[in-house]
C-alpha cells in the first residue's frame, strides 16, 4: 500500500487516471457476462440447438414441475376471477393436468416425427364429453395447453412471461368489469286476466321505467282465464325496483309478477 501511495504521488495526474482506466477495462473484460434479458426471454439462437438435442430424464422432471407451478397459478387465476354459477373443482384440476400432460407430450415428440404423427392420430379420435359452461372456460383450456407447450419446448423465460402477462390481463379485465352492458337487463313475467288490455295498462309503465321493451311471449294460463306475458326489459338508470314492481302489481290486479335480472349468463 505504501509503494502504491508513493507511486500515485510521484506520477502526473493524467498518467494516474489513464492507468486506472486501463485496470478497470481489464477487470470488466475478465468478469462474468452481464445478464441479457432479451436473450433469456427470446432465446432464438438456442432453439435450433434444443431441437437437435432430445431432453434427458432430469430435464423432463424439471419441466413437469415447472409446468405444474405455472398451471397452478393459472388455476388460481381462474378460481379468483370466476363469476358463473357452476364452479367446478373437477374442471380446475383438469386444467392443471392438461398443462402438465401437454408439456410431457411436447418433450416426448421433440425431434421425432414418427411419434408426433402417431400421437396426432391417437388424439384425433378423442371426444370431449363435458359441455363448458362459459366461453372463458374454453379459453383457459387453450391457455393451459399453450403454457404446457412452451414449457415442453424448454423455453423457460417465455413461459413465465406469457403466464404473467395473460394472467394479469384476465385479472384486470375482471376487476374493471370491462365490456359489461351499460344497463342492467331483466326478464319480466306477469299474469293478467283476459279482460284486461295489457298494452293500455303496461305501456305507460314501460315508458316511465324502461328504455327498451321487447315482448317475448304471450300464453294463456289457468284454463284460459289468465294471460301470461313475458318481456325483455332494459331499465333506466337509478330506477327503483320495488317501486316498479308495485306499479306492475297495481296494473295487473295484484296477480303474479316476476322480475329476473339477467345481466350475466345463468348456466343451466
Amino acid at each position: 500500500m505504501i509503494d502504491i501511495f508513493h507511486y500515485l504521488i510521484s506520477q502526473p495526474l493524467a498518467q494516474v487516471v489513464e492507468t486506472a482506466a486501463q485496470v478497470t477495462d481489464t477487470v470488466t473484460q475478465q468478469s462474468a457476462p452481464a445478464f441479457d434479458f432479451m436473450d433469456w426471454a427470446f432465446p432464438s439462437q438456442k432453439m435450433e440447438k434444443l431441437q437437435n438435442n432430445p431432453p434427458n430424464l432430469w430435464e423432463v422432471v424439471f419441466a413437469m414441475f415447472y409446468s405444474l407451478a405455472l398451471n397452478l397459478g393459472i388455476a388460481q387465476v381462474y378460481r379468483k376471477t370466476y363469476r358463473g354459477t357452476r364452479y367446478s373443482q373437477d374442471y380446475v384440476q383438469t386444467l392443471i393436468i392438461i398443462g402438465v400432460v401437454t408439456t410431457i407430450l411436447i418433450m416426448v415428440v421433440s425431434g421425432n416425427g414418427a411419434i408426433a404423427f402417431g400421437m396426432f392420430a391417437a388424439f384425433s379420435v378423442i371426444r370431449f364429453r363435458r359441455n363448458l359452461g362459459q366461453s372463458r372456460d374454453l379459453a383457459f383450456v387453450f391457455f393451459s395447453m399453450a403454457i404446457g407447450m412452451v414449457v415442453g419446448a424448454r423455453l423457460w423465460g417465455p413461459a413465465v412471461l406469457i403466464a404473467v402477462i395473460v394472467s394479469s390481463a384476465i385479472v384486470v379485465l375482471t376487476k374493471l368489469n370491462a365490456f359489461a352492458p351499460r344497463r342492467s337487463s331483466h326478464l319480466l313475467s306477469l299474469r293478467m286476466t283476459c279482460e284486461m288490455d295489457f298494452e293500455k295498462l303496461l305501456n305507460p309503465l314501460f315508458e316511465q321505467y324502461t328504455d327498451r321493451v321487447h315482448l317475448i311471449r304471450i300464453s294463456s294460463a289457468q284454463a284460459g282465464m289468465m294471460t301470461e306475458l313475458r318481456y325483455g326489459l332494459l331499465l333506466k338508470f337509478e330506477v327503483s325496483i320495488p317501486e316498479f314492481i308495485e306499479a306492475l302489481h297495481l296494473a295487473c290486479g295484484n296477480n303474479r309478477v316476476v322480475l329476473t335480472p339477467v345481466d350475466r349468463d345463468v348456466e343451466t
